[in-house]
């Protein structure tokens, strides 16, 4: 069969975008007048921020074979997209940056294909770099695949030098698409991607795995149980290109015309007949970081909720359902697989959708072992585990039951590994273990870099680890983490009181170890930003009972003897002591506003 299907995997700009732009030229996909940098990059943010965000299809010519290119994303974050391109695939470039090497995330994205039993072109880029050593890096490779040195291509995607030698490579060592058509007589396809289009209802992107699909067929999607026929079938170039047929092997298109964007799911299977066995889909994604997204304006909700459902079809690694805050509304709690995932996610609903928001600050989801015999009493039943219906999984530190009930809190630990320069190890391992990292091993790629491996608590790295890292190693760093499940922990639930009452919106999960720290600055924070009212107020972090931080914001001082202009001293003694009775009274019956500036600045902590 002349098909090859492959994608390019690489570390975050390693320069899979130009070497795709560089094939599409190679293989006269596009004319020269048609090309743009990053041609496969199709949304504005992908060109702005020079990241590949989502995975891209793209089908070329050459030798008398059609090629199929799948161009991945190289970010951490975005992991679900790559092992989604990895299973329409029968073989992957890795690319290596010549004057870099192997970085943590080469490492992450090869384990990936190699469990998916792809076959691996090894490829240096980059090699007109000053900068470039080609001899070290090759030794890397060959020590990473056990591959000979012939075997490793080198290139510069940027100036077109050696675009022909990984065609050719591609071709002749890469494997055709397997065919199972004789065994089953029926068409199926695998999904692995998914948009919805204004005017033509929800477009999949598919692999034939056997059979063939045309125009105008009657054909199910075995997941949902939802008859469709077939609007269009195609490839892409990398635009739309409408087809008669797409057979066994090759990757295209299907228009459903379906507009309900909860009928067509990544990773459903689409036969000719209604009652065929399913492909084994995609392993189902965890979300590792959660936050609550609500609309700046209550009327907003709605909008807000039309944007989230048709972004979880193109994006099946999120995670969406209905939440109210005590301060903010009605909104939504979402999990995503990290802070760049969320940040696309809130800037995408910003620009694509004109949604204005307000995000809470990002936590990781915790498991609960309940020790009650009605758990469903403690706590709402959609958090219980199905295979453990005494534990719950909270991502809202405001559905964390009283303590009482409470056995064990487990929380999600990851392996992360970094790779670093031999003088940054110290900086790195301080920085680890500050976070409660368990340090595990440590080998060398070469004479000067170093792979470190931990072990350590998701909530510790979530928020600023990368930053601090990347400082504190001059920039040189780079890191990836793979989840490792949960285990127990001492963690407690951080409660906020405002005049001796809990703030159920500003409570927080963390380790007991830093609970004072965490206490001291959400307080200090408080202070700052909670309008002063006619009485003294209390700023209390609480653990159960127990107070562990405590910042008090002066009365607004009104000054009642303003207007005396003389007299015995007694006159103004009377108004000071019956300004005093009536302060005392108002804090009896005094309420504390929580303004969302205040909520807002606690959760930027």
């Amino acid at each position: 069969m002349n098909i090859r299907n492959f994608c390019i995997i690489a570390h975050i700009d390693h320069g899979k975008s130009t070497l795709a732009d560089r094939l599409i030229e190679a293989t006269g996909t596009l004319q020269k007048r048609e090309m743009k940098e990053q041609m496969l990059d199709m949304m504005d943010l992908e060109r702005e921020r020079g990241i590949t965000i989502k995975l891209q299809p793209v089908r070329m010519h050459y030798r008398d074979h059609e090629v199929n290119l799948i161009d991945t994303p190289g970010h951490t974050d975005f992991r679900y997209e790559v092992s989604r391109s990895l299973a329409a695939c029968e073989g992957a470039i890795l690319l290596v940056d010549a004057s870099q090497g192997i970085q943590a995330q080469t490492l992450a994205v090869l384990y990936m294909a190699v469990e998916a039993n792809l076959k691996i072109v090894p490829v240096l880029n980059k090699i007109d770099l000053p900068a470039a050593d080609p001899e070290r890096v090759s030794l890397e490779v060959m020590r990473l695949l056990g591959c000979e040195k012939e075997e490793i291509l080198r290139i510069s995607a940027k100036e077109g030098r050696g675009i022909t030698e990984v065609l050719d490579a591609v071709i002749e060592r890469l494997p055709p698409p397997r065919v199972t058509s004789a065994a089953l007589g029926t068409s199926r396809a695998l999904i692995f991607d998914a948009v919805m289009d204004a005017y033509r209802g929800a477009v999949a992107y598919v692999r034939i795995v056997e059979g063939s699909f045309r125009k105008g067929e009657v054909v199910h999607l075995l997941g949902t149980k939802t008859p469709f026929e077939v609007q269009d079938v195609g490839f892409f170039a990398p635009k739309y290109v409408s087809d008669d047929v797409l057979t066994e092997g090759q990757i295209g298109y299907l228009v459903t015309g379906l507009k309900d964007v909860r009928q067509v799911r990544v990773g459903d299977t689409i036969s000719a007949k209604g009652d065929a066995l399913q492909l084994p889909g995609y392993k189902q994604v965890q979300p590792m970081v959660f936050a609550g997204l609500y609309p700046s304006e209550a009327d907003e909700l709605p909008q807000l909720r039309d944007a989230l459902e048709k972004l979880s079809l193109n994006d099946a690694a999120l995670r969406v359902e209905s939440e109210r805050n005590a301060a903010l509304g009605n909104g939504f709690r979402c999990g995503f697989l990290g802070l760049l995932h969320l940040d696309i996610i809130q800037e995408r609903l910003e620009r694509e959708y004109q949604c204005t928001l307000v995000v809470t600050a990002p936590s990781v989801l915790y498991e609960i072992k309940l020790n009650a015999k009605n758990p469903a009493a403690i706590v709402r039943s959609s958090l219980l585990k199905v295979d453990e219906p005494d534990t719950a999984a909270i991502s809202n530190p405001a559905d964390v039951p009283d303590p009482t009930y409470i056995e064990e809190i487990r929380e999600p630990w990851v392996a992360l590994e970094i790779v670093c320069r031999k003088e940054d190890v110290g900086a790195a391992m301080t920085l680890v273990q500050e976070r409660r990292g368990i340090y595990q091993s440590l080998e060398y790629l070469d004479a000067d870099r170093a792979l470190l491996h931990f072990e350590v608590p998701l909530q510790g790295i979530v928020l600023d680890f990368f930053d601090q890292l990347k400082s504190a190693t001059s920039g040189y760093a780079s890191m990836s983490y793979e989840p490792l499940g949960y285990r127990k922990g001492d963690l407690v639930k951080l409660d906020i009181l405002l005049l001796g009452e809990n703030s159920e919106a500003l409570s927080t999960i963390v380790h007991r170890s830093e609970a004072h720290h965490v206490g001291s600055v959400v307080c200090k924070q408080l202070k700052e930003t909670i309008p002063k009212a006619q009485f003294p107020i209390s700023i209390q972090a609480a653990i159960g009972g127990k107070i562990v931080a405590r910042e008090t914001l002066p009365a607004y001082r009104k000054d009642v003897t303003g207007y005396l202009y003389g007299g015995d001293v007694s006159r103004k003694k009377k108004l000071l002591e019956k300004q005093k009775r009536g302060k005392k009274r108002m804090k009896q019956m005094g309420r504390v506003t929580l303004t969302q500036d205040a909520f807002l600045s606690v959760l930027k902590r």
